[in-house]
Order: C-alpha cells, then structure tokens, then sequence
C-alpha cells in the first residue's frame, strides 16, 4: 500500500534500529514522495554536551544510511537533515515547515511510560503542537 496523498513527508530518526524500523516502514507507504530524514542533535540549553558536534554528526550519517537502505528499489527522493535544539518536537516542527513538509511520518519507538514521562514524550508534543498532519505507522511485522 502506497500512500500518494503527501508529496512531501518529513520523518524523524532517533536510533540505528529506529531508522531501520522506519525506512521499512515508511518505504513501503511513500515510495513515490520526497522524504526528509531528520535527526535532531539535542543542545545541552547551557550545559556542556556530552558529545561533539562531529561525533553526533557521524552517528546521524550512519542513522541515514540505514535508513536509505529500505529505499533501494523504489521512486523516492531522499532527503537527509541534521537540525539542533533544545527541544526535540519544537525543533522538527520547525524543520517541518522549512521544509514545507505535508505531514510528520514516523513509527513509535518502544519506550516505556517512565521513559516517556522523564523525556518529555516528543511524540505527545508532536501530536499536540504541530500544525499539520501526523502519520504514527505501525511497526512491519513478518508474519
């Protein structure tokens, strides 16, 4: 099933098996659209980082060719992004109307409620903040 109504979908990448679970997903959905892979390097607000900019730069590269590989036969553009912030959701909401994105895809990561609670639940903030269309995909299964 292919899904021809967005053009443009802008879809967030957190970790090597989120990109794989996403680019299986989302590749089978938006083979015909321009997807904009987005990794958000969350700044410290003040506090020192605990990584470098180089090194959380080389880990999004990696996100994104993990991710590409789900696309190999079909008609999709790819499009990779590296944005930084504060705040994850406010941050790809942004990113989503520079891009002129139609709609946020992505597939739920299996985090627990306390982990949600203590990290602020980007997906609750992204489905309550945004201002377009947000696609929450179920996860491809082999059965």
């Amino acid at each position: 099933m292919t899904d021809s109504t967005y053009r443009t979908v802008l879809v967030p990448i957190a970790s090597d098996e989120d990109a794989a679970v996403t680019g299986d997903a989302v590749s089978s959905r938006f083979d015909e659209a321009t997807i904009i892979a987005v990794y958000v390097v969350e700044k410290a607000g003040g506090a020192p980082d605990t990584a470098g900019v180089e090194q959380r730069e080389e880990f999004a590269r990696g996100l994104f060719e993990t991710f590409e590989r789900h696309f190999r036969d079909g008609n999709a553009t790819i499009r990779n992004r590296i944005a930084y912030g504060t705040n994850v959701a406010k941050t790809l909401l942004e990113v989503a109307a520079d891009e002129d994105a139609e709609a946020i895809v992505f597939v739920p990561r299996g985090e627990s409620r306390w982990r949600q609670l203590l990290t602020g639940d980007v997906a609750r903030k992204l489905l309550n903040q945004t201002d377009r269309p947000v696609l929450i995909l179920p996860r491809e299964t082999d059965e």
